[in-house]
């Protein structure tokens, strides 16, 4: 990380420390009790298909409960890494996110991986949604204020009205700010044939959003290099709003090669976990927009730093949809950044989902900011099984502290 971040990261610090003792006299004294864990029909519910959820892309619920009666809710994680998670929270104070981030992260023999991160993610969702909560506010009040009445959105999956001509201008006008397409299906997989379907494609959804920046494609990291060089070179006059996982995700490295290889406006993360996935990228402007989601980068704590990097170094926001509970937060999020910012939405989710009577609040293709206490999500746990109920703690490896008090590696 280089100084100019450094320096960013420690004065949006200051500023929320100074917010937090302001609010601390609000704050009840509490302790985490018990966390319960939800399974949620997730993906395959929406598709009306017979698919399983992904194991690191679950909608599970979960919920934290203290002895203060305040409850906060989040989403993500598989049934193993979220017990390992939730046992090292109990006993603790809910109000610490950034301490408690910390020790989940840091608690244990080897660091998070991507998988551990998303249920630490859902569980630090959960403590946002349930400090916000205890303060009476919504989430975006907490950090920094909104910036925006609304947020605008991309659609993926956007109903077809024939052609894709015709579906690109049927979604602009229903008031998304662009049309996403991937790029041509094959199987098996014929480099040449694919890149010229997939420019024809293209071509198709620039004249059907009659704007620039009116379309986008994710490239889904299936092309190899050298065609998704072409491609994107291909399509640099058709004026995509932005290109997406140009290539494998694995070695972000590639970028400072590609970059220099095109002028297409390129988002990356959504394949990503917490902030080292994807520091170098954009401390290098690599990528134009940050695609790193919720709760796949370890909740709003992390994501909250990531956004000052993109600050910093002119980087925008368009986070992957998980979920429509992280979906909420992620509003709060992007209400509150200061620079540019577009969300994904599946049209298929605009209709809600039972257990979540009350969730986003989503009209004429855009994500808009409401003033519910928290996340301004509600959960209705009758409508779900019960995965999980941890109430005991447990913490295998030590957790070491500096004389201050702040959490270092054991």
């Amino acid at each position: 990380m280089n100084r100019r971040t450094f320096l960013q990261l420690c004065g949006g610090a200051a500023l929320a420390l100074a917010a937090s003792k302001r609010a601390l006299a609000a704050l009840p004294k509490a302790k985490i009790t018990r966390v319960r864990y939800y399974k949620s029909p997730g993906d395959a519910a929406r598709r009306q298909t017979k698919a399983p959820g992904l194991f690191n892309q679950s909608t599970h619920i979960v919920v934290v409960d203290t002895d203060a009666g305040l409850s906060g809710i989040g989403e993500g994680g598989a049934k193993d890494t979220m017990e390992q998670c939730a046992a090292a929270l109990i006993g603790r104070d809910p109000f610490r996110i950034e301490d408690n981030w910390q020790t989940v992260f840091r608690g244990y023999f080897y660091p998070a991986g991507r998988e551990k991160i998303h249920a630490l993610g859902a569980l630090d969702v959960a403590l946002w949604d349930l400090k916000a909560k205890a303060l009476g506010v919504p989430l975006y009040q907490l950090i920094g204020g909104a910036t925006r009445e609304y947020v605008e959105c991309y659609a993926t999956g956007f109903p077809s009205k024939g052609s894709l001509r015709e579906t690109a201008k049927a979604c602009v006008e229903a008031g998304y700010r662009a049309f996403r397409i991937g790029p041509a299906d094959g199987n098996p997989w014929d480099r040449w044939e694919t890149v010229e379907r997939s420019y024809q494609m293209c071509k198709e959804c620039r004249e059907g959003a009659g704007k620039d920046g009116g379309w986008a494609i994710d490239f889904h990291t299936r092309l190899d290099f050298p065609d998704a060089v072409r491609l994107a070179k291909k399509i640099e006059d058709l004026a995509p709003y932005f290109v997406e996982d140009l290539v494998r995700s694995e070695n972000p490295d590639v970028y400072k090669v590609l970059r220099g290889q095109t002028s297409v406006p390129i988002a990356v993360g959504e394949q990503f976990g917490a902030k080292w996935d994807v520091n170098m990228l954009i401390e290098n402007h690599l990528i134009d927009y940050s695609r790193v989601a919720i709760p796949n980068c370890g909740g709003i704590t992390e994501f909250l730093k990531i956004m000052a990097m993109c600050e910093t170094h002119y980087v925008g926001l368009i986070p992957h949809f998980t979920g429509p509970v992280s979906e909420a937060a992620l509003v709060h999020l992007c209400g509150a950044f200061s620079g540019p910012a577009l969300m994904e939405m599946l049209p298929r989710a605009t209709g809600g989902v039972p257990y979540l009577p009350q969730c986003f609040d989503f009209k004429d293709g855009k994500m808009w900011l409401n003033d519910r206490p928290g996340l301004g999500v509600t959960f209705d746990e009758k409508q779900l099984p019960l995965l999980s109920e941890i109430t005991e703690p447990s913490q295998p490896t030590p957790i070491y502290r500096r004389p201050d008090g702040s959490v270092t590696n054991w």
